[in-house]
């Protein structure tokens, strides 16, 4: 069993149920972790054998992308994506940072974290 992490992929995006936050945008920081069985590669030093991790950070951009009112259905829809270009016997775990929400009050950040097999 490996493990892969990436993690602090940043990306701007207009998630929230505020329209200033549709208007204005927000930071925001992904990491993205999967378990799994990676001793082919270990052994062939072949791309194909492992998670490409260039091609999940591409993968978190373009869901961004896509505008969502609330970051548990963005961070859904980035773990479903990895799942099915990676499909198979792994354990996926999507962090998904909202930096600077904004609420009432001085709030660092807001967090929501997603999990599944696939």
């Amino acid at each position: 069993m490996g493990v892969i992490e990436v993690h602090g992929i940043r990306a701007f995006g207009y998630h929230g149920c505020l329209a200033e936050e549709e208007r204005i945008g927000g930071r925001y920081r992904i990491d993205v972790r999967v378990e799994g069985d990676f001793s082919d590669a270990e052994q062939s030093d072949d791309l194909r054998d492992t998670i490409d991790y260039g091609r999940v950070t591409a993968i978190v951009l373009e869901q961004m992308a896509i505008r969502s009112a609330l970051i548990e259905q963005a961070a859904r829809r980035i773990l479903d994506h990895l799942k099915a270009t990676w499909p198979g016997e792994h354990h996926w775990r999507v962090r998904l940072v909202k930096e600077h929400p904004p609420v009432n009050g001085a709030v660092d950040e807001v967090v929501y974290v997603v999990e599944g097999r696939g």
